[in-house]
């Protein structure tokens, strides 16, 4: 899959191939950005064009209102590893600024045309576009695009979005996170060196260098790390003071169970399973390593119940 951080110029001596555009901000990947992907693919299958993405970064609503913009659900490179896994092969990055907010709608409209050689668009049937949102499904037709815009998708009875994503994740619901993503919710990233305080209570951490700033979930967590079953706490730590001035510090810390392997510098992929309980402080450390045994005292009976379950399933 290639990635482009910019946008072809006008002049290239390189003019892009056809392509089909699915255009969005893709946060969490859900089954409605799925729905969009595949139907992506098939089209450009069909037309003999190459399948693309158009998305945004920062998410609009981080650039408009950064104080008051929800939890991102996945970082950049998240969402890249997404687009290629679903088969995407090329995808555009639009850095959402000053200047591309105030871009018209017709403007934007001759950049997917002239720039990208993108004729055949896929969005949603709610999208909107341009400054001041003026430009929709409508615009697309009236300048002759191929248009295909998808209905939404439901779960439930209900539309499934990020929104509703976030909404269960800040719960806790990682069943109906997982319904609504198709997959279980993960965090990615790399393990780096921490102040090995998890070593020193007896259950060592890898601990995930965090590029989400305000995560959709916090909390301590049944997970699987690449595969290996885990516990996670993923907070601020309010036992264990430290760093300037003792400024909470958002930190993913994961102990492996059973495992005495080296970890750092490695990427991995942290899946949210089971939620245990919520972060919390206590009195002494001695209180905190008496609650992480039994963290992982649940995790543990998690994981054999989810093996015992999966044995039903298949007999």
């Amino acid at each position: 899959m290639q990635v482009f951080r910019h946008l072809p110029t006008r002049h290239s001596n390189q003019p892009c191939e056809p392509l089909a555009l699915a255009i969005g901000n893709f946060d969490g990947m859900h089954l409605g950005h799925q729905a969009l992907l595949q139907a992506n693919i098939l089209a450009a299958s069909s037309l003999g064009k190459i399948p693309a993405v158009l998305t945004f970064e920062p998410h609009p609503r981080e650039f408009f209102t950064p104080h008051n913009a929800p939890a991102r659900l996945t970082t950049l490179r998240e969402k890249l590893e997404l687009f290629d896994a679903a088969g995407v092969k090329k995808v555009f990055i639009c850095a959402f600024n000053k200047r591309f907010a105030a871009i018209s709608a017709d403007a934007f409209l001759n950049i997917l045309r002239e720039q990208l050689n993108a004729n055949t668009i896929l969005v949603g049937n709610d999208f909107k576009f341009g400054a001041k949102r003026l430009g929709d499904v409508g615009s697309f037709k009236a300048a002759g695009f191929d248009l295909i815009a998808l209905p939404q998708v439901d779960l439930d009875g209900s539309r499934v979005s990020s929104t509703r994503v976030r909404n269960a994740l800040a719960i806790g619901d990682l069943t109906l996170t997982k319904k609504l993503l198709g997959r279980h919710y993960s965090i990615s990233g790399k393990v780096v060196h921490g102040a090995k305080r998890g070593r020193e209570l007896g259950f060592p951490t890898a601990n995930i260098h965090m590029r989400h700033e305000r995560p959709a979930l916090t909390g301590v967590y049944a997970v699987k790390l690449d595969g290996l079953p885990a516990v996670a706490n993923l907070g601020v730590r309010p036992t264990i003071k430290g760093g300037i001035a003792d400024i909470p510090k958002l930190l993913l810390e994961t102990h492996v169970l059973d495992f005495n392997g080296d970890l750092y510098s490695q990427h991995v992929h942290v899946e949210f399973l089971h939620k245990i309980r919520e972060e919390q402080k206590f009195e002494s450390l001695d209180a905190l390593k008496a609650q992480i045994a039994q963290d992982v005292g649940v995790a543990r009976h998690y994981f054999q119940d989810s093996i015992l379950i999966n044995k039903l399933l298949r007999v």
